[in-house]
């Protein structure tokens, strides 16, 4: 009786460390980091998949390392149940216990899509590109395009010959199979839920029109960022139009070298003297249309000028967050412009330092 126990117990033992010795290998197998080369498509899980489909489906990719040991996790631990057909992204590494909670918890089959502010068509045309599934039959050219139509704004701007300005800066969850010119449409309509009638009427009272109230918000959109200036560069915009004195801004010219596909992130000398109706450097008055992307804040400044005497303004260097000085006279202005080309240069010279040094 004595060796018949000591067998029992001897073969307890063993089915214990063998389970042990299992479960081990079971825990350290579904959480080891694989790595893959599918981390930025998109994986199918059919509709109907078995769990066992499903593992297979994905070891066959790389993405799950021992399919074995996935499947008896998913049987004594995991919950097969909860595993969920769609369109799944599994960053690389993983692991098969991380790509189980990917599955019980879903994807949303849709893509964020940020345009910034200030963003003109050109560059919008570009994100498109960068962010959404597309074809090699699909180029910017070809977005840029999608964005002469202006039929959903002929109401508001029915002068408008192309869609800047009225394409919302926000960041939108685009469906993944959304075709390009309804992403287009969704900023439009974005644009339209915050244009306001009464801003038209307002318009109206400053004998403009909603669509030059839209390009002087792209002006002062691209000219500060400080919330607070954006009312006072309107007034600057609004003195130098009464006194027809040409608006002087440089970001009209970047607009211009995007339009002819030759913006390398200099302002040329080239570029300063183009004959553009958009080159508000030698032509008087407002430029035909908006040169970006514009928010609410922008277009209320529009709206409402602060009422003031200044001409020109200038990069506040001392204080370096964006504001600026502002100035009544040429001669205050030139004092100032030596003052941020001291500091621009400045800056280049540490640029180049810092480059130098890193070489």
């Amino acid at each position: 009786m004595k060796k018949i126990l000591l067998i029992v117990f001897a073969l307890m033992a063993l089915l214990v460390a063998s389970a042990g010795a299992a479960a081990y290998w079971v825990a350290s197998s579904v959480n080891m980091q694989t790595e893959h080369s599918h981390a930025a498509e998109y994986i199918k899980i059919d509709k109907g998949s078995t769990p066992r489909q499903i593992i297979n489906q994905l070891s066959a990719a790389g993405i799950i390392a021992d399919p074995t040991a996935a499947s008896i996790y998913l049987r004594f631990v995991g919950d097969s149940s909860k595993l969920q057909a769609g369109e799944f992204q599994f960053p690389s590494p993983i692991s098969a216990a991380q790509v189980f909670k990917l599955l019980e918890k879903g994807q949303e089959q849709t893509i964020k899509l940020t345009i910034p502010e200030g963003f003109t068509r050109f560059d919008i045309a570009k994100r498109m590109l960068e962010k959404l599934p597309h074809d090699n039959s699909l180029n910017e050219s070809a977005l840029i395009d999608l964005m002469n139509d202006t039929s959903m704004i002929k109401d508001i701007a029915p002068t408008a010959s192309n869609l800047e300005g009225y394409l919302y800066p926000t960041t939108y969850n685009v469906p993944r199979d959304a075709k390009p010119q309804e992403v287009v449409k969704m900023m439009v309509e974005q644009f339209r839920k915050f244009w306001k009638p009464e801003w038209a009427a307002r318009a109206a009272s400053m004998n403009r029109t909603p669509h030059q109230i839209v390009t002087i918000a792209s002006l002062i959109e691209t000219e500060t960022g400080v919330e607070s200036e954006r009312p006072i560069v309107a007034g600057v915009i609004n003195n130098r139009l009464i006194r027809n004195i040409p608006l002087g801004i440089d970001q009209t010219n970047v607009y211009i070298a995007k339009m002819l596909g030759r913006w390398d992130g200099v302002i040329n000398k080239s570029d300063l003297e183009v004959d553009s109706p958009y080159n508000t450097r030698i032509k008087v008055g407002l430029p035909p249309g908006p040169i970006s992307s514009v928010t609410e804040s922008s277009i209320k400044a529009a709206l409402n000028p602060d009422v003031n005497n200044y001409l020109f303004y200038v990069r506040n260097v001392d204080l370096n967050d964006g504001s600026h000085w502002f100035y009544s006279s040429a001669a205050d202005f030139e004092k100032g412009k030596v003052k941020y080309q001291l500091w621009l240069e400045q800056q280049r010279k540490e640029m180049r330092a810092n480059q130098a040094n890193t070489q």
